[in-house]
């Protein structure tokens, strides 16, 4: 396990899927921003949900995704539902 799988909401599944797109630490993660780490893997895994990308938000924030507030929540499904794959 690496810095990321410590994070809240990434478990060593994620933080592999992160590891293979270029992402290794939290900083690099915040850098990128939630979204484009999402679409990232969402180029890997097709199965890439929005729980994933509520995950690397609240990661990002320091807090377990059911936290994170409602406008915050409402522009990453209104993002996920633009980008999911059909």
């Amino acid at each position: 396990m690496g810095e990321l799988s410590s994070c809240q909401n990434i478990g060593p599944v994620v933080e592999e899927q992160l590891r293979r797109v270029g992402i290794t630490t939290l900083a690099e993660l915040s850098s990128l921003g939630a979204q484009e780490a999402w679409l990232r893997i969402q180029g890997i895994d097709e199965s890439a949900c929005i729980h994933r990308l509520m995950a690397l938000e609240g990661a990002i924030q320091g807090v377990k995704k059911s936290l994170l507030p409602d406008a915050r929540k409402a522009e990453l499904k209104a993002f996920y539902q633009a980008h999911k794959l059909k």
